[in-house]
Formats: C-alpha cells, structure tokens, sequence
C-alpha cells in the first residue's frame, strides 16, 4: 500500500486507520495492532511537527507484508531532515522543548517494533522504517 497525504495533524489519525486497515488481512490481536498505530502514530507525528515545522508538505507511507507475516511501514517526509540521528534517537532529546515535546518518539517507536531504522539528510527529510512480525491468526 502507497499513500501520500498532507502533513497536516488531523492526518495522523487517517494514517493509523489505514494501516491498520491494511493489516487487517493478518487478523492481529488487539495488542499488537494497538503497538503498531501508536509507532505509526509517532512516525507520522515527527514528520508533521519536526520535519515541516509549520510548513507545507506531504507525508508519503508504504506499508508491506511479506511472507511470515512480516511488515515493514515506511514512513518518509521532505522536510528539514535530522542532521544528528544518533542524538534525535536519544531517550528525551526534542529539538521543541518549548513545546512540551518529551522527547520520546523514537524510544516509542522502538519499544513497539522490532526494528526501527531512520535515514535522514538535512534539507532533504527523513526516512522512517518500521519493521515487525504479526502474530496475527492468519499467516502469509
């Protein structure tokens, strides 16, 4: 599934009914599907908040399953970008505290996926990829 949708906070909300729309298929428990929005949900946040900061812009999102179940939502901005990943990933650091940012969505993210891998170029946006297995009823 490929969606592009306009970083706009109201969209947040439309990305996690999609995905987990799409998701649908492997029949995930509760839990899982709940773990799952809320990585989406901080994903698409961080693009809308920190990658556009107040600017226009598109959220593009691939969501793929693959054989065992397996998926991987991709998440991508062409905003600002992140010129210190290492230092954005830290538990607490926000570049918005001024915001009642906590500073915690990629620690979110972490905790509810398997993987998580982010590529990012000043100037040019940020790319959020969030992998995991479904232990859904169904398996492909």
């Amino acid at each position: 599934m490929n969606l592009t949708f306009p970083a706009l906070s109201e969209n947040e909300r439309f990305a996690r009914l999609a995905v987990s729309g799409f998701l649908s298929v492997l029949d995930p428990n509760i839990a899982e599907l709940s773990d799952i929005k809320t990585a989406v949900s901080e994903a698409v946040t961080n693009a809308i908040v920190h990658g556009y900061r107040d600017t226009a812009g598109e959220v593009m999102m691939q969501v793929r399953i693959f054989k065992d179940s397996r998926i991987s939502i991709k998440i991508q901005d062409k905003g600002c970008g992140i010129p210190d990943v290492a230092q954005a990933m830290t538990p607490l650091y926000t570049t918005s505290p001024e915001e009642d940012r906590a500073g915690l969505g990629f620690t979110i993210m972490e905790t509810f996926m398997e993987k998580v891998k982010v590529k990012s170029k000043p100037g040019k946006g940020t790319t959020v990829i969030l992998e995991r297995t479904v232990q859904g009823k169904k398996r492909l």
